[in-house]
């Protein structure tokens, strides 16, 4: 049997990216809508499970086998979800933030922070608000192949939350940035450079060590070339740093993709999904 070592350094070999972000919304229509029109998203798939009653729809600014994605979930008659103060929000990068800005705005879009520089720094950023109340960060950058680019957690411990998403995800720490005069710290975790993919921004908030989660914001979801061995890691992981695997891997019933997933130390869940059977979903394998 393999020591607990050989199988920690499993995941720096896998293939590993960002695939997409799991939440619910209060009304399909509207949030395609908001997210084609304002934010320039396309809508790459629809689909209706009547018998499960529910329908979700995968938006992003590219295509699904290269590009990250927002999964949006309506359960039938859910009109509202609790978005809790854990999760943060979705970045978007964009060359002209004054016209995206402009056009929210135009749309009946709640502008939560007009175009400005960030506070210590000069990168330029504006917040805004879909719909349901997510909040959506845009970020002023050049030209980029992903400009769907974070999804914000905050989180109760930063360096334990580091490592767990170093050691049970492979991840790599881009860049971490301490703020004392605002009390907060953020690490930013990925697999590439971060103004050229999708990164996890963890936030840490001094003296702050737990958050509520609602019911809105579910998972994100990553590739991996081999389920059962990434949830071998997963097990050692969590067994050290807090978590829980919550799904053993496996294929789902009726699809055959095979997955695993899991909790943080916080309570944040990520799904692992076999690469080549979500290539198969897509038909694209």
């Amino acid at each position: 049997m393999a020591s607990s070592e050989n199988v920690l350094e499993w995941p720096q070999k896998d293939k590993r990216r960002f695939l997409h972000a799991v939440y619910r919304v209060g009304d399909l229509d509207r949030t395609i809508k908001f997210y084609t029109e304002c934010f320039g998203m396309k809508l790459l798939r629809k689909r209706d499970v009547p018998e499960e009653k529910y329908a979700n729809a995968f938006l992003g600014f590219g295509p699904e086998d290269t590009n990250f994605a927002v999964e949006l979930t309506y359960n039938y008659g859910v009109d509202k979800y609790d978005i809790g103060t854990g999760f943060g929000h979705f970045a978007i990068a964009t060359e002209d933030i004054t016209k995206l800005v402009e056009t929210v705005r135009a749309s009946g879009g709640k502008v939560a922070r007009e175009p400005g520089p960030v506070k210590g720094g000069t990168t330029v950023i504006a917040f805004v608000d879909d719909p349901d109340g997510y909040k959506f960060e845009i970020i002023q950058r050049g030209p980029t192949p992903e400009p769907l680019c974070q999804v914000m957690l905050r989180v109760g411990d930063l360096e334990r939350s580091i490592q767990f998403y170093q050691k049970a995800c492979g991840m790599k720490l881009l860049r971490k940035k301490d703020v004392p005069d605002y009390k907060y710290t953020i690490a930013m975790m990925g697999y590439a450079d971060e103004h050229e993919t999708t990164v996890l921004e963890l936030t840490y908030n001094y003296g702050v060590t737990e958050y509520t989660k609602g019911n809105a914001y579910a998972q994100v979801a990553i590739s991996t070339e081999d389920v059962y061995k990434s949830a071998e890691v997963v097990d050692i992981v969590t067994k050290e740093l807090g978590g829980k695997i919550t799904r053993q891997p496996g294929p789902i019933p009726g699809l055959n993709t095979k997955i695993t997933s899991f909790l943080d130390p916080d309570g944040w869940k990520t799904v692992l999904v076999d690469h080549v059977d979500f290539l198969k979903e897509l038909g694209k394998a």
